[in-house]
């Protein structure tokens, strides 16, 4: 427990959480939209069950780490390809979130308020929470196998993982009603999904994007579109 307050173990703690923070964007933008097509009763509590499932993937993937790192082990080659389990879950990840973001935008496109209300209606929240534990699955293993590139002891990592579910768990809703509530910012989070699941394929297929390139693309999108928010407020207010 005293290892966790030397100064190489704080900076890694501190270095790690910011890390896990950034990585569960992307995880809490597609709960929120996930969670927006809910009963409106019951979206608080899908939307915590959702986040909780998110910490829990992510600590029983931390304490399976040898079966973590064994999915870097080649189960088949095709053509050239050779393909590990790791490859194939962030395959299937990327194509379920490309099939999902493009679902979302043409219904936000094409659907009617009228369409929108009966599909809420009828959803089934078991059916919700499956998507949401499917990509949970994936963000986690690649949370978990960045949190093992960063850190040496569990307990950092474990304690990183709990603070930025805290954070996420206190953000989230805010998130969700910004974005619920601006419908461009909506397809715009549809797109970075979108962006999103173009580079789990890609990754899946042995072609590594970094990330960096795809967190400062969301960062100056959301920015465009903030200051021309702001100027449409402006210029309501003044005619």
């Amino acid at each position: 427990m005293m290892d966790l307050f030397t100064v190489e173990a704080l900076t890694a703690l501190v270095t790690l959480t910011a890390m896990e923070i950034v990585l569960g964007i992307d995880n809490i933008v597609f709960i929120s939209i996930i969670v927006s097509r809910a009963p409106e009763a019951s979206r608080e509590r899908t939307r915590k069950l959702g986040i909780f499932l998110a910490l829990f993937m992510r600590l029983v993937l931390l304490f399976s780490i040898t079966w973590v790192m064994g999915l870097a082990e080649p189960l088949f080659s095709l053509f050239t390809k050779s393909f590990t389990g790791r490859d194939l879950i962030l395959l299937f990840g990327g194509l379920f979130l490309l099939a999902k973001s493009t679902f979302e935008i043409h219904h936000k496109v094409e659907g009617s308020p009228e369409e929108n209300i009966q599909q809420i209606s009828g959803l089934a929240a078991k059916f919700l929470l499956l998507q949401i534990v499917l990509l949970d699955i994936v963000f986690s293993l690649d949370s978990v196998i960045t949190a093992v590139g960063m850190a040496k002891q569990i307990s950092i990592m474990v304690l990183a993982m709990v603070i930025s579910m805290v954070v996420m768990l206190i953000s989230a809703k805010s998130i969700g009603d910004f974005v619920e509530k601006n419908p461009t910012v909506k397809i715009l989070a549809l797109a970075f999904l979108l962006l999103i699941g173009v580079m789990l394929v890609a990754e899946g297929m042995g072609q590594h994007i970094a990330k960096g390139y795809i967190y400062f693309a969301m960062f100056f999108s959301l920015t465009v579109e903030l200051l021309n928010m702001r100027y449409r407020n402006k210029h309501i207010k003044r005619s």
